[in-house]
């Protein structure tokens, strides 16, 4: 009975010392993870410049927390950023809308290559210069004034100025989300339109040019220009949220296969809680998880 319960007491001892020596090293590893000492490389992501805010701002902080890790995040619009991750000539896309619809026919085989990584939600909004006179405008009148059959701003109730269009070039996958959801229908070129990519330079020549109107995502809007409502419904995160503001896409981050090492733990890093509820909130976007409706590849809309 003594030499069993010797047996007994010794193994007991035993698993608990190696318990603990796994939790420490387990400790360790988390502590080493943090500090950024086994991350190290260089990232390259490009594409959506909706996106672009909050990929810099969080990409700033993965670089202090893992100073070994550099990350050079670029625009060019979301057919751009699609089309150099699938050639591999970056590291991550960046894009408004799904790898599927943008990469279509003979890049469909691409598009199947391609792992979506989900980081947020943008809404687009229509906004024009400050003294147009008009702050709502339905669909039908966006309709008409993309589509060039309305010039003039008092043909929507607005002052009597011409209507100046500052639209985004095809790859835009910004352009996507307003054609889809807002206008309903792929708008063409006019020749007397302005085509600008950045949106930071669409914000800057909707508000210095008198009777223009273009649309932007909620994190580039400001007090410079006129935010418009749609259908009378203001482009808010709350009305996105609720699924009540129609015109809002995923914020996707593609890969070229499943990510590795810092590529796979700086998208990590992009869902964890820090980025989620500060940043992507701050900068005017609207984390996935708040979402109470969801969207398919197809743009069908669906309660969670």
């Amino acid at each position: 009975m003594k030499k069993s319960l010797l047996v007994l007491t010794t193994l007991a001892l035993g698993i608990s010392l190696a318990a603990c020596g796994k939790n420490e090293n387990s400790n360790n590893a988390n502590a080493g993870a943090s500090s950024g000492a086994a991350l190290s490389g260089a990232i390259s992501a490009a594409g959506s410049t909706a996106l672009q805010p909050l990929v810099d701002q969080a990409s700033k902080k993965f670089m202090d927390l893992n100073k070994d890790v550099t990350i050079t995040v670029n625009g060019g619009g979301s057919g751009a950023g699609l089309s150099q991750v699938a050639e591999g000539t970056v590291q991550i896309g960046n894009s408004d809308v799904f790898a599927e619809e943008k990469l279509k026919d003979a890049d469909a085989d691409k598009a199947k290559e391609l792992v979506d990584h989900q980081v947020a939600v943008v809404s687009i909004a229509a906004v024009a210069n400050k003294d147009v006179g008009v702050d709502n405008l339905t669909k039908a009148q966006l309709v008409d004034i993309f589509t060039g059959k309305v010039t003039n701003w008092k043909d929507v109730g607005g002052k009597d100025e011409k209507v100046v269009l500052v639209n985004r070039p095809a790859s835009s996958g910004t352009r996507a989300t307003f054609e889809n959801f807002a206008l309903g229908a792929k708008s063409e070129d006019l020749p007397d339109s302005i085509t600008e990519d950045a949106s930071g330079t669409v914000r800057k020549l909707v508000s210095e040019t008198p009777g223009a109107i273009g649309y932007l995502a909620l994190s580039y809007l400001d007090d410079t220009i006129q935010a418009l409502k749609y259908e009378g419904v203001e482009p808010t995160s709350e009305n996105v949220a609720s699924g009540t503001y129609p015109v809002w896409a995923y914020e996707h981050m593609y890969t070229k296969g499943q990510p590795e090492g810092a590529v796979k733990a700086f998208l990590d890093y992009m869902l964890s809680d820090e980025i989620q509820t500060t940043d992507v909130k701050d900068l005017g976007y609207i984390p996935v998880s708040d979402m109470k409706v969801t969207r398919d590849v197809a743009g069908v809309v669906s309660n969670k």
